[in-house]
């Protein structure tokens, strides 16, 4: 009698076990699964730096998530540069060579099948046109979706922080005022060069240093009493340290609005 109790018990435990495989198959099947036919493939040009790369790669994955409304991932390619090099380049102003690199980035992940691209960084838009003009997909550009951004809390007037390649040049600035915004940019040459040094000597590391955080929270606050009504953080390293929770005035995370733009492109809006 005792067996046959216990057969009874287990029987029914299987039974139930099998309900809830059937009731969980049932339930997947209802989920919609999306094939990579159904977006569009985009390309990342990574690694400058790859902390920052990472947080395109995550914001896009998650967005493509939220938007199915499950574990859909976009059909995304990756090539990561050597941080090193470009820097090497940068500092000798060899930008034609970054542009080579950029242009092989680019070739290569068309011939992979990505059917756009965009650069993980600002700095890389100083060369934009060059390596536009080598690839028969588009680039997309930080500086229009950026000024979109700003349209759409419909400022006028913006900080822009960046390296000093793009607060000092006009690659970045010059195509968001094309679009009818105020752009400042620090004018001390003590301020862009610590700027540019925090980012090269320590985010790019991923290294948070509080000190340098306040600094720049500084240089901000500066310019809000200037008459900023928004900060670019046109390096897309600063996100890294300085987050809305730091300001009373609206950012604009490059890295984010960047991020969003590849998106679009993806669900092919």
């Amino acid at each position: 009698m005792k067996k046959y109790f216990y057969f009874s018990i287990a029987l029914l435990l299987v039974c139930c076990n099998d309900a809830k495989v059937e009731n969980n198959k049932n339930a997947q099947s209802e989920i919609p699964i999306k094939n990579n036919s159904e977006m569009n493939v985009l390309g990342l040009i990574g690694g400058t730096s790859w902390h920052s790369t990472i947080e395109y790669y995550s914001a896009i994955n998650k967005t493509v998530n939220t938007h199915y409304g499950n574990n859909t991932n976009p059909p995304l390619l990756v090539y990561t540069l050597n941080q090193a090099e470009v820097h090497r380049f940068q500092v000798e102003n060899k930008w034609d060579s970054i542009a080579h690199m950029l242009v092989n980035a680019g070739l290569n992940l068309n011939k992979a099948g990505a059917e756009s691209v965009l650069f993980c960084a600002n700095t890389p838009h100083k060369v934009y046109d060059a390596v536009q003009e080598k690839l028969d997909i588009p680039v997309i550009h930080i500086a229009d979706a950026t000024a979109s951004a700003i349209h759409k809390q419909e400022l006028k007037k913006v900080l822009f922080l960046g390296t000093k390649y793009s607060m000092q040049e006009n690659f970045i600035t010059k195509r968001i005022e094309d679009n009818g915004i105020d752009v400042l940019v620090p004018q001390e040459q003590e301020v862009i060069d610590e700027l540019h040094r925090i980012i090269i000597e320590e985010l790019t590391y991923g290294n948070i240093v509080e000190s340098s955080k306040a600094y720049v929270l500084n240089v901000i606050q500066n310019s809000v009493k200037e008459g900023a009504e928004g900060v670019v953080l046109g390096c897309t390293e600063f996100p890294l340290m300085i987050f809305q929770d730091d300001l009373e005035t609206p950012i604009f995370d490059t890295t984010k609005i960047h991020s969003m733009a590849g998106v679009d492109f993806i669900l092919k809006k």
